[in-house]
């Protein structure tokens, strides 16, 4: 499967927007997704994980209250939800899927690797005014 991250763009502080991630396949396959970002000259981050099989979510302090992930195996979509965005929200986002029901601590660790793990390009979110 292949992912494609979509929504990103420029938002001022304060501002929302909500980033999808379309899969070319069935993401019933995917028991497991999640966001990360990177921003500018930082590592990359796991942002919010969810696995499917028991709602069990991990999100990071920063965003705590503010990102929202969810995921639409109908429509085989995942979506963050990122409400009240501050300049340091400001980061190439990308979406993750794995293959395994993995603990979703452990998939936004990025422990995760190699061929149990798909990533879609990343989108760019810049919060500015």
């Amino acid at each position: 499967v292949q992912l494609q991250a979509s929504g990103g763009g420029l938002v001022q502080p304060g501002g929302s927007l909500r980033l999808s991630c379309a899969a070319s396949g069935s993401t019933l396959n995917y028991p497991v997704i999640g966001w990360f970002r990177r921003a500018p000259g930082k590592e990359r981050e796991g942002i919010s994980c969810l696995r499917r099989r028991d709602g069990g979510m991990y999100t990071r302090d920063s965003v705590k209250g503010r990102f929202t992930i969810s995921r639409d195996d109908a429509r085989n979509t995942m979506y963050l939800e990122m409400n009240n965005l501050k300049p340091e929200d400001t980061a190439v986002y990308f979406c993750a899927a794995g293959r395994g029901s993995f603990n979703p601590s452990t998939f936004c660790a990025m422990k995760v690797t190699g061929s149990a793990v798909v990533w879609g390009q990343g989108t760019q979110v810049t919060v500015s005014s």
